[in-house]
């Protein structure tokens, strides 16, 4: 605007100056014609001068102000720019939030009550390896028929005594003890139920399991699934459990084999089932079943479902009075001279692998021990089996 201004002063000027351009002489007298010629001359060149400067000058102050204006739209242009950086930072900024929000809300589970360690777990070797060395003792004692057999020292670590201890079985309804952990591990509400399906049943008939009884339609608690997986070695129980908590038995072995692999047993065990059901690619050895039994240990909800002897499940429709459920390897052993306290145990039976246990003792000097066998001939066998390892073997 300044600029124009100036344009319309300077034309004024110039017309000022050209109105005093005449065809008189100061005197009055008129000019000759050789004189107003020359005026005549310098009056065109004047104007046409002024014509060339002032469009010129229009030029400039065009070419000015559109640069003005390209200036000043970068210029309005830049703040946007920053504007939609900073909603983009905040954007950012918000979701940042967000993940931390998300990894709050996962907090829960690491510290879930389920997950707690027992008291026993603090006197325990740390990790999951333990050898079988020159130090480990041959179990030839005829006292012990199984065919395998294995005592590990919790508190040290090490391979007691051991026949065939590494050689690779099928764990048969040991499995379950892993079902328990894995389960118990990843479980939000106790009191939470599932309801028994028709093809579980059947599945459970199918394959000729044990279970507790639960029947289709019946809405049981998961502590109910717990104890029924464990005491009575329920199909039934460890199917539901594998259900409710990963939606199909598939998944939640998969479930069981990343646990393997994170108690570093990956190399010599894998599961295909949650029962215990025989299958070629489904094995351990002895040493495995006692480090997945220690970790159970570990854990207080397991080690509080594996030392129960007597359990009564919730009352439901279709069991007013609950179904009274036992562990009885416990229960038939614990009148037995085992030089201690058997506070945990789940055994075992295929055809292919006999009649198995695995057991827990703290023993009367306050040392822990698992001991692990297969292949007896019967339950009764099995039992008469730790008996004799313990006795031999712990103070």
């Amino acid at each position: 605007m300044i600029k124009f201004t100036k344009f319309f002063i300077f034309v004024g000027v110039v017309n000022f100056f050209m109105k005093r351009i005449n065809y008189r002489k100061r005197d009055g007298q008129r000019l000759t014609i050789s004189e107003y010629k020359k005026r005549r001359k310098f009056e065109i060149i004047s104007r046409i001068t002024l014509f060339c400067l002032s469009l010129i000058f229009v030029i400039v102050l065009i070419v000015s102000a559109t640069i003005h204006s390209k200036v000043k739209s970068k210029a309005e242009d830049e703040p946007s720019d920053n504007i939609d950086i900073m909603e983009s930072n905040e954007a950012s900024s918000e979701a940042s939030v967000i993940e931390i929000i998300d990894t709050i809300v996962e907090e829960p589970d690491e510290y879930s009550p389920y997950k707690e360690k027992s008291d026993d777990a603090s006197s325990f070797f740390d990790g999951y390896t333990v050898e079988v060395s020159e130090n480990t003792d041959y179990i030839a004692s005829e006292d012990v028929l199984s065919t395998y057999a294995l005592l590990v020292n919790l508190d040290d670590g090490t391979a007691v005594a051991s026949k065939d201890g590494t050689v690779r079985i099928n764990p048969a309804s040991m499995t379950k003890i892993l079902t328990l952990l894995v389960a118990a591990e990843h479980i939000t509400d106790i009191d939470d139920t599932f309801e028994m399906t028709q093809a579980i049943g059947d599945f459970v008939y199918k394959h000729d399991c044990s279970a507790v009884g639960f029947e289709v339609g019946e809405k049981v608690t998961v502590q109910d699934l717990l104890y029924g997986t464990i005491l009575p070695s329920g199909g039934d129980a460890a199917m539901c459990l594998a259900e409710y908590v990963a939606g199909s038995q598939e998944a939640f072995v998969d479930m069981m084999n990343d646990k393997l692999s994170e108690l570093g047993l990956s190399n010599t065990a894998h599961f295909t089932n949650c029962i215990g059901i025989y299958d070629e690619d489904h094995y351990c050895t002895l040493m495995d079943m006692a480090m997945i039994l220690k970790a159970a240990e570990e854990n207080k909800l397991c080690h509080e479902v594996l030392q129960a002897r007597v359990y009564t499940t919730s009352n439901t429709v279709e069991h007013p009075e609950g179904i009274t459920i036992s562990n009885w390897f416990i229960r038939r052993i614990e009148d037995k001279d085992t030089h201690g306290e058997v506070c945990g145990a789940k055994t075992g039976f295929v055809v292919q692998s006999g009649c198995c246990g695995a057991s827990y003792q703290i023993s009367n000097d306050g040392t822990h021990y698992i001991c692990v066998t297969a292949d007896a001939w019967s339950s009764w066998r099995c039992i008469y089996d730790h008996v004799a390892i313990y006795d031999a073997y712990t103070s």
